[in-house]
Formats: C-alpha cells, structure tokens, sequence
C-alpha cells in the first residue's frame, strides 16, 4: 500500500511537470508569433516610410534652398517643377483629386456651342430655314447668340434670295436686311395673287395714291397718276378671263424707303414669258407699288429655279 501511495504521488507530481514545461513552450511561440504578425511589418514599413517622407522633405528642402541661390531662369523653372508638390505635402492630394472632375465637367457641359469653330456652327445653321432660324434664337440665350450671328443670316440670304449681293453691307445687318427682303418677296407675290385673283379693290390698296406713280403693261401702253393705273388694270381685269403666272429667277434689293424686284413670268407656256420689274416705297410702315413694267422676253430660254409660282 505504502509502495502504491508513493508512485501515484511521484506520478502527479511529474504530470505537473509536464504541464509547466508545455506552457513555458506555448507562451515562448506566442511570442515569436507576434513578432512575426502582418501587422508588425505594417508598423515597420509605416516607419520607414515616414523616415523616408522626413528625409525627402529634408531634401526638398535643401534642393529649394539650393535653387533659389542659382540664377534666375533656373531658379524659376525649379519653383515651377516643385510647385505642384506643395498640396500633396500639406495633405490636399484627395481634395485636389476629387475636384478636378467637377471643373472639367462644368467646362464641357456649360458651353459645347462655345467650343465649336465659328466657321463649323455657321455652315450648321446654314441648314435651318428662316422660320427655324428665329425658334433657336428663342430657346436660350447662347442659342440666341448663335441664331443672330450676322455671317448664318448672310448664308441663309444667299441660300433663299441670290449671290448677287454678296459685296452688300446692310446697314443694321444681314438679318434685318433677309426680313426686309423676305417682306418685299412677299408683297410682290400678293401682287401676282391680286392678278389671279382680278380684285381691283386690293389692287388699289397696293398702289401709292401719288401722281408719278407708273405702269407699263404687256402691250407697252404707259399711264402715269394713281387714278390712271388703277383704271388700267381694271380694264385688264374685264378684258382677261383669268390668268395664272409662273414667276422664276426672282431678285430683290431692298434699301431704306425703297425696293425693286426683277423677274421673269409665264403666263402662257406657248407665248413665252415676261421681263417684269416692280418698284415699291415704304409709308407709314408700309410697302406700297408705285412703278410697274412688263415686257416680252427676247430669249425665251429661262434656266432659274421657279419661285412664288
């Protein structure tokens, strides 16, 4: 008995033994697997990375220093080259970064129209027609600076009228000179309107009440005075039994108080067509006919496009 209680005593105190040496080991491995750990490495480069910030600064330092003692030009081109390095070494690198694609967004997006060439956005908006012309101007106010740009409304008057007056300098402007232009195209195409139509109520209304106003007719007769020429065509009105004109190779000039219009009229195809000239005044905001002439055309061969017909 004696023999059993000792071994068993002896046995205990060797597996205390054990244990304490085990732990000794576990506590030993804890402390190289520490040392060992990522983030130790983290804390190690962090340092050399910040003795390497401190020795750059320092070295930055000494080069700026070193530089502004050099001659001007180098000096100069040194504080250039080292100018863009001062937000980063005062922390506003992200801020820096995080700006710039705010303005260059605002840039791009706020005037596109700006950007263009004036000769590009000129030969575009020399595709609008007059009616399109005068909605851009109305959508916003670069739009209207575009749509009132005098060389588009210079195309657009060479596009609808003739190139004839491209030496012209209109006074207040091409723009105001195509609606003067497109105004007297308009009231010499009521004119032939008025013919067709055989009212000599509106006849009288289109001419000026003066006494050196003038009409020569197809026939070469001459009446001169308002009350002359309204008898003219009256008479003309209850001789033809209706006519219908074609009118081609229309050209209009148009000055401050006074226009004329040159074209050519078929009024039948078998008898050939017409030299006709008309003359208009403006008074009290009007444009009243006050000279009208119409004579056989020699040449009959008439190769110009066919407008107001």
């Amino acid at each position: 008995m004696e023999i059993a209680s000792s071994f068993a005593g002896d046995f205990s105190f060797f597996q205390f033994l054990g244990a304490i040496a085990v732990s000794g080991l576990c506590f030993v491995f804890a402390i190289f697997a520490v040392r060992l750990s990522p983030a130790s490495f983290g804390r190690k480069s962090r340092s050399l990375e910040s003795e390497g910030a401190g020795s750059g600064a320092s070295l930055r330092k000494v080069c700026s220093c070193a530089c502004s003692c050099n001659s001007s030009g180098s000096g100069l081109a040194t504080a250039t080259a080292m100018a863009p390095a001062a937000p980063y070494l005062n922390g506003g690198a992200e801020e820096m970064l995080d700006r710039a694609p705010v303005v260059s967004e605002r840039q791009t997006g706020a005037s596109m129209m700006e950007q263009l060439v004036p000769e590009i956005t000129t030969h575009a908006l020399s595709y609008l027609d007059y009616p399109s012309l005068c909605r851009l101007s109305m959508t916003n106010s670069l739009m209207r600076k575009a749509a009132n740009d005098d060389d588009a409304w210079k195309a657009l008057y060479h596009k609808d009228f003739t190139l004839e007056q491209d030496s012209v300098t209109p006074p207040k402007g091409w723009k105001a000179y195509y609606a003067a232009t497109r105004a007297i195209v308009n009231i010499n195409a009521e004119f032939f309107n008025i013919i067709r139509e055989r009212s000599i109520t509106a006849m009288s209304h289109l001419w000026f009440n003066a006494d050196y106003v003038k009409c020569v007719h197809a026939s070469g007769e001459l009446f001169t005075g308002y009350n002359a020429v309204v008898e003219s065509w009256q008479l003309a009105f209850n001789w033809d039994q209706g006519v219908d004109f074609q009118v081609r190779d229309v050209r209009a000039r148009v000055l401050t108080d006074m226009a004329w219009v040159t074209m050519k009229t078929f009024v039948d195809m078998d008898t050939g067509p017409f030299n006709v000239t008309n003359v208009y005044e403006f008074h009290n905001g009007h444009w009243f006919m006050v000279h009208h002439h119409s004579s056989v055309l020699i040449d009959g061969e008439v190769d110009q496009p066919m407008v107001n017909g």
